[in-house]
């Protein structure tokens, strides 16, 4: 029986005073689609709603057309906003031009210029987690929000020399900011990975400029903390030896830095690493390192 037939064959049952519930079970249709069908057979009659239906069927129907400047303003705000997803193109076109357009339709747009991964697919193949085995072969990164004070951290995971430097924002420019500072005044030499997650702030102009200071810069996969283990340990021992579980107005930061700063200190030349055999601060490792990186670097 061909869905026609079935309209008809409802409006039939419907008049003998059958229910919408036994009529869906006749016919082998869920019952909010009979209801729809009775629905628009009573406000049009039954040979205006079948002609109707005849006419929705005779082809493809035709897309909805988007005009080019919409498009372009799709195209623009993912590029300002960093590859954003569809949802937030979409949050930023009913804020900034009270426009709305569907997510899949965003996509639609997007795939014109854009190679999208398509839902469900794993991600992309990144290599096997990196391992150290000299100092400077790998640079983990993160940061750790403290209210308004965002600390970017990073640490060597051979020599488990570490950084933070204290941000009022979790902006890329705020990461090219740690980037330079780090790589200049701790973590110098020749460094082969610097690792991050997928963060906004690990984007833009930080991903701009960490060719300056690495030769590949890996992100590590989303919801895997394993990958990051190492900035994962040391954001833990910095709040539990330095800044703590609590939240800070900007206001503190000249206070804050203080405090970090001897935490540092602390850490590097006093405090012992379990991770380091034997147990001894970051920085012995590192001298007792540097002849090793000389051969393998040719310093």
């Amino acid at each position: 029986m061909d869905t026609r037939t079935r309209m008809i064959v409802a409006a039939e049952l419907a008049t003998h005073g059958l229910s919408i519930s036994a009529i869906a079970r006749q016919l082998d249709r869920h019952r909010e689609t009979i209801g729809l069908w009775l629905k628009a057979i009573r406000i049009e009659g039954l040979p205006a709603f079948l002609e109707r239906y005849a006419e929705a069927k005779k082809g493809p129907r035709r897309g909805r057309q988007v005009p080019g400047a919409v498009k372009r303003l799709v195209w623009a705000i993912r590029v300002r906003e960093h590859d954003c997803c569809g949802q937030k193109i979409q949050y930023f076109l009913a804020r900034e031009q009270h426009m709305h357009l569907s997510v899949p339709k965003i996509y639609e747009i997007l795939a014109e210029r854009y190679t999208i991964r398509p839902r469900g697919r794993k991600n992309q193949p990144r290599g096997a987690v990196p391992t150290a085995t000299v100092p400077r072969a790998v640079i983990q990164m993160d940061t750790v929000a403290f209210g308004e004070v965002f600390a970017f951290t990073g640490v060597d995971i051979y020599t488990k020399e570490a950084d933070v430097l204290l941000r009022p924002g979790l902006t890329s420019e705020d990461g090219a900011a740690f980037l330079h500072t780090a790589m200049t005044r701790r973590f110098t030499g020749p460094v082969q990975i610097v690792q991050t997650d997928g963060g906004p702030e690990f984007k833009g102009a930080f991903a701009q400029l960490v060719p300056q200071y690495c030769a590949r810069h890996r992100i590590a996969r989303p919801y895997k903390k394993n990958e990051q283990a190492y900035i994962e340990s040391f954001n833990r021992t910095l709040r539990k030896e330095c800044l703590g579980w609590h939240t800070y107005r900007v206001e503190e930061l000249p206070d804050l830095q203080g405090e970090v700063r001897a935490f540092l200190d602390r850490y590097h030349y006093h405090r012992p690493h379990l991770g380091l055999s034997p147990m001894r601060p970051p920085l012995a490792t590192h001298l007792l390192a540097t002849d090793r990186l000389s051969d393998i670097y040719g310093e």
